[in-house]
């Protein structure tokens, strides 16, 4: 089963939503503070559970079953970092085979008051040694769209960010982001990259059954690849198609299924 905490908040209503386009609602586990709050989550099939990030009591049996949890970080800054340990340490108890995190963009170089919180929790997972995925989400658009009434009423945008630019993303595009690592169906197993000389690459790919002469040229390409002659940012493709190329994560739970 899949658990999202937070799951009455903005970000984890979205999440819930994009995670029952693939999966099934009684494999969805809704963790929240307040079940009498989240009666809309229980009409969806969804499981509802009482988890409380400042009662890790209620943390053990809200994972009960769970093998994938997404934590979305707390709302209460300057009480942030207890309370996410309270989760990992429900989780590590729990033996998740993912645990996700929503960080902030930048985390462990950012000098935000807000990025803080997210490094040491970032620091605590890595210290755990939970299978985890860090999610460093941008800036919400909604920190600006959200005011659209008062803007027009006053007249005038007021911030203190002179020329700055923001790479801001919907609140919605992140919940699919973190639906689709939930979701993502890749081997389970950590396997080493093994680096060798060219010719020793060719050889192992005349071995395997490739013609001595392709063997040569994907060798060939590979060595030159070390060099950055297969890299390119243009985003030339991705332009023509209107769209982002499809990642090599999606590639290769394709490959696995």
């Amino acid at each position: 089963m899949i658990a999202v905490t937070g799951a009455n908040g903005q970000l984890g209503q979205h999440v819930i939503q994009s995670l029952l386009k693939t999966t099934p609602a009684a494999d969805i586990v809704a963790l929240v503070r307040d079940p009498a709050k989240a009666e809309h989550l229980k009409s969806l099939g969804v499981t509802v559970r009482t988890a409380d990030y400042n009662q890790s009591a209620t943390l053990g049996d809200a994972l009960a079953g769970v093998t994938k949890l997404l934590l979305i970080s707390g709302s209460e800054v300057g009480q942030r970092v207890p309370q996410h340990q309270a989760v990992i340490d429900a989780a590590k108890n729990a033996n998740l085979e993912l645990f996700v995190y929503t960080s902030i963009l930048k985390a462990d170089t950012s000098p935000l008051m807000l990025a803080q919180e997210h490094k040491e929790t970032e620091a605590r997972i890595k210290a755990s040694g939970l299978p985890a995925v860090i999610l460093r989400n941008g800036w919400y658009t909604e920190n600006y769209t959200q005011s659209v009434p008062g803007i027009l009423q006053a007249g005038a945008v007021a911030g203190a960010a002179a020329q700055g630019r923001f790479s801001t993303a919907a609140r919605k595009d992140y919940a699919e982001a973190a639906a689709a690592v939930l979701t993502s169906e890749q081997s389970g197993k950590e396997i080493p990259y093994s680096n060798m000389p060219k010719e020793e690459f060719a050889a192992l790919l005349v071995n395997i059954g490739l013609p001595e002469g392709f063997a040569g040229a994907l060798a060939d390409a590979e060595d030159h690849a070390s060099r950055g002659w297969l890299e390119d940012n243009s985003q030339t493709l991705s332009q023509l198609l209107g769209r982002n190329t499809t990642p090599l994560s999606k590639s290769i739970s394709e490959a696995l299924r």
